[in-house]
């Protein structure tokens, strides 16, 4: 196939109406270009140029191609400048996927902001709890509170979450309040299910920054956190959640904390893209409005009432 620098080269003889200007043109010696035609010759089976010691002209044969080749050039060249100017006035569609309380409560209110900044690109917002395959399904950035495997995944720190462990006061007058880790083992916790999940092995800091790790169960569990609060509200077990996500419940009495002295690690808020060697220009506006706009976040307030 020819390329887009052999086409350039004979274009640029013509118009230029020799070798050597063409090569200042270009900013390539005239030996480059003399060597550039004769590949895109060869390539054809064709001869292009009539060449004298005084000037070149195109062949017959040559002349409806050399129109073709300056067309081809010039739409290049105006394509280079719509996607050049695009990251000046960014146009497009970004695909977000958030889990589903944060994008509820913090994300989702957000981005109204970002859209009336950049009116020409459009938001695309897909709450779930599963953690999604940014390839697989098209999604340009995620907001993810996990603490993340090395994966082929560019990640960038928002901030770092405390969690907590709760229960409704009715389930714990009836089951007991679990004063250790190993205590759960007799109580119904409540399960964050999906493919990937860790829900079920559930970490725990001691003295000394030692961790502990016990594998909890419960009779029942979703693909969506806040159905496990809506049951532990309801008085079904415990649920291990970011503080943030029920700190109003926490501090109506409606959910109480226990085991403060054995507290789940805290979670990463992270934004993830795929990796590459360009990040396409609206994500990258979008992850930097966010980082300006949750960088005080959480607030004190939702770190420890």
């Amino acid at each position: 196939m020819t390329s887009l620098t052999e086409m350039a080269a004979f274009v640029a003889v013509i118009e230029q109406g020799g070798f050597s200007k063409a090569g200042r043109g270009l900013r390539v010696s005239t030996a480059v270009v003399s060597n550039r035609v004769a590949r895109l010759e060869e390539r054809l089976g064709i001869r292009l140029l009539n060449r004298t010691t005084r000037k070149v002209a195109l062949t017959e044969e040559a002349l409806s191609y050399f129109e073709d080749c300056k067309r081809i050039l010039g739409e290049v060249e105006a394509a280079e400048g719509k996607l050049t100017a695009g990251a000046d006035r960014p146009q497009g569609v970004i695909r977000i996927s958030a889990p589903v309380t944060f994008g509820r409560q913090h994300l989702a209110p957000l981005l109204p902001g970002f859209s009336r900044r950049f009116k020409g690109i459009e938001l695309r917002l897909h709450l779930s709890d599963r953690m999604a395959d940014l390839v697989a399904e098209n999604i340009d950035l995620a907001i993810r509170l996990a603490n993340l495997p090395d994966s082929a995944l560019v990640a960038r720190k928002i901030a770092s979450c405390p969690r907590v462990l709760a229960a409704a006061p009715d389930y714990l007058r009836r089951k007991g309040r679990p004063q250790k880790p190993e205590d759960l083992l007799a109580h119904d916790c409540l399960l964050l299910r999906f493919p990937g999940s860790t829900q079920f092995q559930w970490s725990f800091l001691e003295g000394g920054g030692k961790s502990q790790t016990i594998a909890v169960k419960g009779r029942m569990d979703s693909d969506n956190g806040d159905a496990l609060t809506e049951w532990a509200l309801a008085g079904e077990g415990i649920i291990l959640k970011p503080r943030f996500e029920i700190r109003e419940e926490i501090a109506d009495g409606k959910l109480e904390v226990v085991m403060e002295k054995y507290p789940p690690p805290a979670v990463t808020l992270s934004a993830l893209w795929p990796q590459g060697p360009f990040v396409n220009p609206r994500t990258r506006l979008l992850v930097d409005y966010l980082m300006e706009a949750l960088k005080d976040w959480p607030a004190p307030q939702e770190i420890r009432d």
